[in-house]
């Protein structure tokens, strides 16, 4: 080992031991709030430290200081591992041709240890693995507390972070940084170079106070080289302020000569920011009379009377719509009901279930003690939730009741249907309508970073029959962002399959979005269908056919997806283009458990272009989901061209989570660092496996604790 070596490992051993000897936060205790630094991670001011956020925390930071603007999204995947992705740009940079630069880049972080009596917290991360390189940089943190309130960490960094009075390279050198086309992981780099400490103290003397002093490892000798920064001192220091409960601002001084302003947002999706729960309560459970009490009432002699079906279907369709729910359909015998329920206001099967089979209590004869309540959505038939009336009556209000229920409960699958199963006249055809604003962003354009557009959208939907559906939609922009400056040059050497987005943006407004037929079956047992034909998306018109896999006690789905897409015109009428293509996958999913899911999915892009894409996602029990995916084919990096290849990370947030009011209606979003031609797939409206996942028994014992409400 080098004499240089010997040093760094010399001082980081010193570092270790003096961490590892401090007490441990007493117990009892008021729980420490662990801080976001400039970069949006963990940390203190522009250092990271050993601390994780609360499980599933999603964190926005806002962060500007020398003419450096940076923006990173957060989230803490998992109790040890997080990820962050981060929208940089710098004034007067002058790099690459551009006077003020913007970059994008990614971060992981993995906590090896958890803080305990004697070891303290640990970190090992990575800092703009797959970006331009700007900024990257790898290290391991450590932290501990030396009060309750008070944290101490220490570090060793390399990229960056090993830059300011390194110790040595004890991994060897360090290859030159290669700006190029960026998104392709540095692996030659990690751990390589000039190593360096750093370190710092939080003391959060209040609930809403935080104060922060760190020395930092990076010299930031690029931005001083092109007059960014001045860089002075080692050391920096801050205030911050929790403003609200999901709010929290700062103030610092950086580095001896610069002065930095910070706005962290955090939410969690364990934590409603109206609270509970704000939806209206539903029918109780109404207990039957006891049968030595009431003999005649257990009779079955009511099946033979004309019209008893008739009458329960409608009263229990006039108890189901009362509490938002719809009866499909019902089929009825002597000691059975087999109700197939469509569920429009719950964002919980589980809770539509729940009152479902409580309205059941009510309307049906004390003879019929099995309930097989059958979700049903676009017009399939999904899980069969079969539930005994005893179960029911005496769990409404047990301890740990909803658990008791659903061990007791079975669930199979629904493709089989009754032959006396009898559909609500009164539904078919029908019509539906909505006329509600729209908010369109575009992000990452070196001249706008970010663009919003705010419009209105006309949608319609004809329902003809159970799985068979026709649906439009107008929309039409009202602040015209969008049109606005000049048109981006398009360099891409694919086929222009998406990098034309914009000319539909400025010439399609207003514009037909899409215009389909939509057919959905259940072809057989643990299987179903799809074809959607018409205006499929703003670019593309076409067939798209899916068939899908899914049994209900399986986590594994399989599915294949075909379809024909030709390229629509740029105004937004009715005309197509020339450019048409044949397109498919085969598709794996996953269910991980725990909310974890992965999905891989193989076959041929709208360029052109074979190859696969893996995405994984986190779904929690409320309906927030947050996930990554990218996309390999076999276009070239080169080929690709900025970015090197497709990929990014997808939101979707319940509005009855921002409500608390019940509501099935989500806010989606996919944030991509670029949208390329290479990897691109063509949008449709109802994939199958999204479609029906919540509605299988994985993603009804999911939200099983809120059979109940």
């Amino acid at each position: 080992m080098t004499a240089s070596a010997r040093r760094l490992f010399g001082g980081a051993m010193a570092l270790a031991t003096a961490l590892a000897g401090l007490p441990a936060a007493a117990e009892g205790a008021d729980p420490w709030h662990p801080t976001l630094n400039f970069y949006g991670v963990t940390g203190l001011v522009d250092m990271p430290t050993g601390q994780s956020q609360p499980d599933g925390q999603f964190s926005t930071t806002f962060s500007t200081f020398a003419g450096m603007t940076r923006a990173t999204l957060s989230f803490q995947i998992a109790p040890r591992l997080s990820g962050s992705f981060r929208f940089s740009r710098t004034k007067d940079l002058n790099l690459a041709g551009f006077v003020d630069y913007s970059d994008r880049s990614f971060d992981v972080q993995y906590r090896v240890l958890r803080e305990g009596r004697i070891l303290p917290d640990l970190v090992v991360g990575l800092q703009d693995f797959a970006g331009t390189g700007l900024a990257a940089a790898e290290y391991v943190v450590a932290s501990k507390h030396l009060a309750p309130n008070l944290v101490l960490t220490g570090g060793i960094g390399w990229g960056r972070l090993g830059s300011y009075n390194p110790l040595g390279a004890p991994f060897g050198s360090r290859p030159p940084l290669n700006i190029g086309r960026g998104g392709s992981p540095n692996v030659d780099q990690y751990f390589r170079g000039p190593a360096a400490l750093f370190g710092g103290v939080e003391w959060q003397p209040t609930d809403k106070l935080g104060l922060k002093l760190e020395y930092s490892s990076d010299d930031y000798a690029f931005e001083e080289g092109r007059g960014v920064i001045k860089h002075r001192s080692p050391f920096s220091f801050g205030v911050e302020y929790q403003a609200r409960k999901h709010l929290r601002l700062g103030a610092y001084y950086l580095y001896g000569s610069e002065l930095g302003v910070t706005a962290q947002i955090s939410l969690n999706p364990k934590d409603r920011p109206a609270g509970g729960d704000l939806g209206k309560a539903t029918y109780p459970v109404e207990p039957r009379p006891a049968r030595s009490a009431d003999p005649d009432a257990w009779s079955e002699d009511w099946v033979a009377q004309p019209q008893a079906a008739d009458i329960l279907r409608r009263n229990t369709a006039k108890m189901l719509a009362e509490t938002g729910l719809v009866l499909e359909a019902m089929a009825i015998s002597g000691d059975r009901v087999e109700l197939w329920l469509r569920n429009p206001s719950y964002d919980a099967e589980a809770q539509a279930i729940g009152r479902a089979a409580r309205v059941l209590t009510r309307t049906m004869p004390a003879s019929v003690e099995t309930f097989e309540i059958v979700p049903v959505v676009k017009g399939m038939p999904t899980a069969k939730v079969v539930l005994r009336r005893t179960d029911i009556e005496a769990l409404e209000n047990a301890p740990n009741g909803a658990a008791r229920l659903f061990s007791v409960a079975g669930i199979a699958d629904a493709s089989r249907r009754p032959e006396n199963l009898t559909y609500d006249e009164e539904l078919y055809p029908r019509l539906t309508w909505s006329l509600a604003p729209y908010l369109k962003q575009e992000l990452f354009d070196p001249d706008h970073p970010y663009r919003v557009d705010l419009g209105m959208r006309l949608a319609t939907r004809y329902e003809l029959r159970p799985g068979l559906f026709f649906s439009g939609s107008v929309t039409k922009s009202v602040t015209n962002a969008f049109s606005k400056g000049q048109l981006r040059p398009n360099n891409s050497v694919l086929p222009h399959v998406r990098t034309d987005e914009q000319l539909y943006t400025r010439q399609g407004d207003p514009g037909l979005e899409t215009l389909t037929m939509a057919w959905y079956a259940r072809p057989g047992q643990d299987l179903y269908g799809r074809v959607t034909a018409g205006y499929l998306e703003r670019m593309y018109g076409g067939v798209s056919a899916e068939l899908l896999w899914k049994p209900q006690h399986s986590r594994l789905a399989l599915g294949v997806e075909v379809n024909y897409a030709r390229k629509r015109d740029y105004d937004g009428g009715l005309g197509f283009r020339d450019y048409d293509i044949v397109t498919g996958h085969a598709s794996a999913y996953y269910d991980l458990s725990q909310g974890y899911r992965v999905q891989l999915d193989a076959g041929r892009y709208l360029a052109g272009d074979w190859g696969a894409t893996l995405a994984f996602d986190r779904v929690f029990a409320n309906g927030w989901t947050v996930g990554a995916f990218a996309t390999l084919t076999d276009v070239s990096a080169k080929e690709f061209g900025e970015g090197s290849f497709d990929k990014g990370i997808r939101v979707t947030i319940p509005i009855s989570w921002m409500m608390g009011s019940s509501s099935r209606s989500t806010a989606s979003t996919t944030i991509r660092p670029i949208q390329r031609d290479g990897g691109a797939r063509l949008s449709v409206d109802g994939r199958l496996y999204e479609t029906i996942d919540d509605y299988h028994r994985w993603g009804i014992e999911r939200q099983w604790g809120k059979v109940w409400r």
